[in-house]
């Protein structure tokens, strides 16, 4: 059995560093994570600049039910 969550991460880098930072920081919490897809980009503007880059991102962990 599997499990969708949606987050949302940022990055004041890149959109890839924004994925890369927000399935790093899940998966401290969240083991077994299968798969992700990304849902949604965006970025907020400074000046004539991208300031924070956003992505939301569909995340799929299989449920372990032998967990204690």
């Amino acid at each position: 059995m599997e499990k969708h969550i949606i987050v949302t991460g940022s990055s004041t880098v890149s959109w890839k560093d924004a994925i890369i930072q927000t399935i790093g920081e899940v998966s401290k919490t969240i083991d077994y994570i299968s798969s992700v897809k990304i849902l949604n980009q965006r970025a907020s503007v400074s000046g004539k600049k991208i300031s924070e880059y956003f992505v939301d991102i569909d995340l799929t962990f299989v449920i372990d039910r032998n967990r204690d």
